[in-house]
């Protein structure tokens, strides 16, 4: 049976029908990515899941005992705890049954034959296995640490900002690993360190998962299935967003003649990440064997790993010489610009030049200064120490609170100030309407007032309003935040096509591949790095120098391992299944041949029907791959105790 299990849901919201008798499950392991418009239903389903949605048709069934959390869009804490103790606090259940588990473990030292100890004991064991719960303040220690909440651990989470409070909230979550987690644009408030981190502890630790994200890197990653809420139904892709785009493409090649544009806009997005994706684990690869490789080496000699960081640093500066000026107007000069806010430095002494038709991402973790970069080049604040030269240009510029937007004016007036129902684009006139079809308004929306919008339609105005104005250069913060995936793709497009140049600041990896032909990185400290890396080349290469630091530095000073407070051998439950594993993977794998082979005979599969087999084959080869890597964790983890004791 699936953890979970809606079937004919039907949901309205006034005159609005969001879901017409959809059905859903979620299994457990699975990642299940949500995508669709901004308004398509996307949280409406997973409250649906979470069991605080009513519904007005239908029937949601529940496995018996399970956990199933949210993260809250706008947390609330207890006003008196600080955050560590808000995190503590989310983990009582956890900590309870530890304390437990030590009071009968001390009971059956006197009792050891007690039926009724052992099995609580063993179910115990359990539990805290599950939540891998044996070195629960180390994890909280690292969760504290790459969230970028250690130094605020004493005060009190009431006066954190919006994003950082939602860090918390998330932390608490993870640890807590419930059965089902939902998680809504989880990556929001977080820099790339951040999503990379979330990335490899949802995958180490086999969260099951239903989330929301416009995150195409982080759908890609993690999702196992993608599943998209369209006019009030649901569709189900296998694997992540890589997958999705070429099922989706196969699809809208057999609809009517009215997807033609998004089927254009599909295939060029697949185009691009197939031809990035490519090239990207080709390089990867190789720089993965190299290290790989070097781990076994390095023992025997050590000044190998010098030797492949100099590589390594080789290929990242290779991309750093800046190309020739030539004819190119030069749009921004800075010479030696210094600037603090309040005592902490944010950039210190960059020269840099910024030229016509240049497309600059401004990356780097949360505070390092990137906002404060934008609001140097616009005038709007001053250098401490040195020089920022400007040309004669014209600049359009997008800010996270869409300052440029007048709530009390309606759509039309918005775009046609002055009258009329036309705006010029880029040289071509155009109905208003038909332009802001693009961004997907419809005709009813043009009376509608800015202040009635939602953040992502607001977005979406502001964004369409800039490409109406006859600019030079485009300067945006966080273009992307409030925005689904197809406005995003549109917004990609505008942006490609746009004949000056753009500076923008972006935590979205995808996005910065994407547009950008040129990085500044904020390192912190007032550090600004230069590249012509793609953005992500560039994080692998500096996480791929960050594990041959941390190698070189186990083989200077060897750690001195520690004991651990957890049990000495698998539990119970974990043996009997250790036990019973292998005859379960022989038996599908003997079903698994059965099917290939009736695949290549007509006979058998047009008896039974060829997509009814493919079907059956495929859950069979899931089913067994989960199994495989069940035998191999318990088999490291038996591994690993044994030596421990």
């Amino acid at each position: 049976m699936a953890l979970i299990d809606l079937s004919g849901i039907k949901k309205k919201y006034e005159a609005q029908e969001i879901f017409k008798g959809i059905d859903f499950t979620i299994d457990e392991a699975e990642r299940v990515a949500i995508v669709g418009r901004n308004g398509s239903g996307k949280s409406t389903l997973m409250k649906i899941v979470a069991g605080i949605e009513e519904f007005d048709e239908g029937e949601r069934k529940v496995r018996q005992n399970i956990t199933i959390k949210m993260l809250p869009q706008v947390p609330r804490f207890n006003p008196t705890l600080t955050v560590r103790k808000a995190i503590m606090e989310q983990l009582e259940s956890i900590n309870q049954a530890k304390k437990e588990y030590d009071e009968i473990s001390a009971r059956i030292a006197k009792h050891p034959d007690d039926s009724t100890l052992l099995d609580r004991l063993t179910k115990l064991s359990n539990f805290l296995d599950y939540h891998d719960a044996w070195n629960m303040d180390e994890k909280i220690e690292r969760i504290l640490q790459e969230f970028n909440l250690k130094e605020y651990e004493d005060r009190l989470v009431v006066t954190l900002s919006g994003g950082e409070q939602r860090r918390v909230a998330l932390a608490g979550l993870l640890l807590q690993k419930p059965d089902i987690l939902l998680l809504d644009e989880p990556t929001n408030h977080l820099d790339v360190h951040m999503v990379s981190f979330l990335e490899e502890l949802i995958l180490k630790e086999r969260y099951t998962l239903l989330f929301v994200s416009h995150d195409r890197y982080f759908i890609d990653r993690i999702a196992t299935r993608v599943v998209e809420i369209e006019d009030g139904n649901l569709r189900s892709f296998k694997g992540g967003y890589s997958d999705y785009l070429r099922q989706k493409e196969e699809l809208l090649k057999n609809l009517q003649k009215q997807h033609e544009n998004l089927l254009r806009l599909l295939k060029q997005e697949e185009e691009w990440l197939n031809r990035g994706v490519k090239a990207r684990v080709k390089r990867n690869e190789g720089r993965k064997k190299r290290i790989l490789e070097l781990r076994e080496q390095a023992k025997k000699n050590p000044a190998l790993i010098k030797k492949i960081k100099i590589e390594l640093q080789r290929e990242k500066h290779n991309f750093n010489k800046e190309e020739s000026i030539s004819k190119k107007k030069v749009l921004f000069e800075l010479e030696n610009v210094t600037k603090y806010a309040g005592d902490k430095l944010l950039i210190k002494d960059l020269t840099t030049r910024i030229l016509q038709k240049d497309t600059i991402a401004i990356v780097g973790k949360n505070g390092t200064g990137k906002s404060t970069l934008l609001k140097l080049l616009l005038g709007e604040e001053k250098p401490d120490s040195g020089v920022i030269k400007r040309g004669d240009f014209r600049i359009g510029y997008f800010d996270q609170h869409r300052s440029m937007l007048d709530d009390n004016k309606n759509i039309i007036e918005t775009f046609c100030p002055n009258g009329g129902d036309r705006v010029e684009v880029w040289g071509k006139n155009m109905h208003v309407y038909g332009y802001l079809k693009n961004f997907l308004f419809p005709k009813e929306y043009l009376d509608k007032k800015i202040g009635a919008l939602s953040g992502g339609e607001k977005n979406r105005v502001a964004l369409a309003l800039l490409f109406t104005k006859k600019v030079d250069c485009l300067i945006l913060d966080e273009p992307t935040n409030d925005l689904d995936i197809p406005t995003i793709n549109i917004l990609e497009e505008s942006l490609l096509k746009f004949p000056g140049s753009i500076i923008f600041v972006s935590h979205d990896r995808y996005f910065v591949d994407k547009i950008a032909k040129k990085l500044l990185i904020f390192k912190g400290g007032g550090i600004v790095e230069e590249s012509y890396q793609s953005y992500s080349d560039y994080l692998q290469i500096e996480k791929e120098l960050m594990e041959l630091d941390s190698l070189e530095s186990q083989i200077k000073t060897p750690k001195p391992k520690r004991p651990k407070e957890r049990p000495k051998k698998l539990s119970y439950k974990e043996q009997r299944r250790l036990d019973e594993l292998p005859t379960l993977i022989e038996d599908l794998e003997e079903r698994i041949a059965t099917l290939t082979k009736c695949l290549s005979d007509p006979s058998c599969y047009e008896e039974r029907g060829i997509v009814e087999i493919s079907t059956e084959l495929e859950r069979l080869e899931q089913e067994h791959e989960r199994l495989l890597q069940e035998y191999i964790d318990l088999e490291e983890k038996k591994e690993h105790l044994e030596a421990m004791r």
